[in-house]
């Protein structure tokens, strides 16, 4: 009698980050080539990069409307990237010091938030199936223990991300995938012995290492997938 173990079906979630970024370094190489060839001046269009910031945060967004998590760096990226691209057609310069009592604003408002309801949503957090988790120049931990955990969405920007699912499960015949996104950050997961791993992260200038043990159980077959881009920095895995 043989046995035959199948592959549970991929968790479709659109197009990410790495799509766009793809295209971005095709596009560039297109510009250089036209370039090359005295037909097009890239200069000329290189002011226009942001547009692709604008994209990521366009698509982060579009995966929280059906997840439900990632509003936040969806929002980020997109202001970001718009306030860049403005800047680069229209040629205004603002100066940074006159935006920094916005940051307090919006420190403000965060704690607001987090005084009328924030408190709360975090300690249902730990049995979510699906999180987002977002660190910019500071650190975020967070974990999950549900036992039907399909995903999350994680972005590290000259920050870390520190993700526990040890205490997680992934139900029988579907695959659970971590989206994330990694510059001049870092970003630690640890994972369930019976969880098998698959890497599909694009590092560029980065580094990203698996250290998870194969499980010895094949057939009870748990995979997570992760995917996206590594930018100067680094991802690690382990149980």
């Amino acid at each position: 009698m043989t046995t035959s173990t199948t592959t549970p079906p991929s968790v479709r979630r659109g197009p990410t980050a790495q799509v766009v970024f793809g295209l971005m370094i095709v596009v560039l190489g297109i510009l250089f080539t036209l370039d090359n060839l005295d037909l097009i001046h890239a200069g000329d269009y290189l002011r226009y990069w942001p547009a692709g910031l604008v994209a990521i945060g366009l698509l982060k967004v579009y995966h929280a409307v059906r997840d439900g998590h990632g509003w936040v760096g969806g929002l980020i990226f997109i202001g970001v990237g718009t306030w860049m691209l403005l800047n680069g057609i229209l040629y205004f310069t603002v100066n940074i010091r006159e935006l920094l009592p916005l940051t307090l604003v919006a420190f403000g408002g965060y704690l607001v938030w987090r005084g009328f309801g924030g408190q709360r949503r975090e300690r249902r957090s730990d049995g979510d199936s699906s999180f987002s988790a977002l660190a910019i120049m500071g650190g975020v931990a967070r974990r999950s223990s549900s036992q039907t955990f399909t995903g999350a969405d994680l972005t590290a920007v000259m920050g870390g991300c520190e993700i526990d699912l040890r205490q997680a499960s992934i139900s029988p015949g579907t695959e659970a995938v971590i989206d994330i996104f990694a510059f001049w950050g870092g970003i630690d997961m640890k994972v369930p012995e019976d969880w098998t791993v698959v890497m599909r992260a694009m590092p560029l200038m980065g580094g990203v290492e698996d250290k998870t043990r194969a499980p010895q159980a094949s057939s009870a077959l748990k995979r997570l997938v992760v995917r996206g881009i590594v930018v100067m920095g680094g991802v690690a895995i382990k149980n």
